[in-house]
C-alpha cells in the first residue's frame, strides 16, 4: 500500500516507521512548507499535521479521490464541511480524535459508566488531561471525545476549561514534558471517588492505530470512525 503522510513530525515519523514495517510504503512527506506531489500516487493519506493545516489536507485528498485518514485535532468545528465534501465526492475518510486501541475501548467503557451514573446525583463529574508540551490545542481531542461521551448519557451540557457553571465538566489540561498522553474522568462525591484512566506509554499505539485504519479504509466509500475500523459499532 503506498502511504502519503501530511504532517511528518514526531507523529508523522513513528508513523513511518511502523508504516514500512508493516510492507508499505511511503510517497509523501508533505510539512507546512511542502506541495501535495506524490500525493495522486498514494492509495491512502495519513494526517497528523496542525491545526490550520488539516482543512487543506483533507480537502486536498477528498478532491483528488484520495481515502484520507485524519488525526489532527483542534479543527472539528469544520468536521461538518469535510463530511459534506467527503459525501459529495464520494470519498473516503476518516477522523478520530484518538487512535489508539486502548483509548478507542476506553471512549466505551467512558460511556457505559456514564450510564451508569446517570441517577446518581451525589456525584460531580470532572475530567483531567495530561500532554507534552508541544501540544498545541487544549483540552485535547480525546478529552473532548471523553465529555461527549459523558454529555450523551447524563444531564451534563457542556465541558469547560474554566470553573464550572451547572450541567458543566470541568477539564483540568495540563501540559508536562515528553507525556505522550493521560486522560482521567472522575466521579467525585461527598463519601467517596470513582475514577477511571488512561496512561500511554509511547506515541507508538496512536501510530499503529492510524497505520490499521489506513489498511482498513482502502476501498471503502463513505465516513467511517474507529468504531468501525474496530468493530465497535454492535456492541
Amino acid at each position: 500500500m503506498k502511504i502519503a503522510l501530511l504532517g511528518y513530525g514526531k507523529m508523522g515519523k513513528v508513523i513511518e516507521r511502523i508504516a514500512l514495517e508493516r510492507g508499505h510504503e511511503i510517497v509523501l512527506k508533505k510539512d507546512q512548507n511542502n506541495t501535495f506531489e506524490g500525493l495522486l500516487n498514494a492509495d491512502v493519506a495519513i494526517d497528523f499535521s496542525v491545526p490550520d493545516s488539516a482543512i487543506e489536507n483533507i480537502s486536498e485528498c477528498l478532491n483528488n479521490g484520495i481515502p484520507v485518514i485524519s488525526g489532527t485535532t483542534g479543527w472539528v468545528a469544520d468536521y461538518p464541511k469535510m463530511v459534506s465534501l467527503c459525501e459529495a465526492k464520494n470519498g473516503s475518510f476518516i477522523y478520530a480524535s484518538n487512535f489508539s486501541l486502548g483509548v478507542n475501548v476506553f471512549f466505551e467503557l467512558n460511556e457505559y459508566l456514564a450510564k451508569m451514573m446517570a441517577n446518581l446525583k451525589q456525584y460531580n463529574v470532572s475530567m483531567e488531561e495530561i500532554h507534552h508540551t508541544q501540544k498545541l490545542d487544549a483540552p485535547s481531542g480525546t478529552a473532548i471525545t471523553l465529555a461527549e461521551g459523558v454529555i450523551k448519557h447524563t444531564d451534563y451540557s457542556n465541558w469547560t476549561l474554566e470553573t464550572p457553571i451547572s450541567n458543566e465538566i470541568r477539564i483540568e489540561a495540563k501540559r508536562i514534558e515528553n507525556v505522550p498522553g493521560t486522560h482521567s474522568i472522575f466521579y467525585d462525591s461527598e463519601v467517596d471517588q470513582i475514577e477511571i484512566k488512561h496512561t500511554a506509554h509511547s506515541r507508538e499505539g496512536f501510530a499503529l492505530g492510524a497505520v490499521v485504519a489506513a489498511e482498513w479504509l482502502v476501498g471503502k466509500k463513505g465516513v467511517f470512525t474507529m468504531k468501525d475500523v474496530l468493530g465497535l459499532n454492535s456492541k
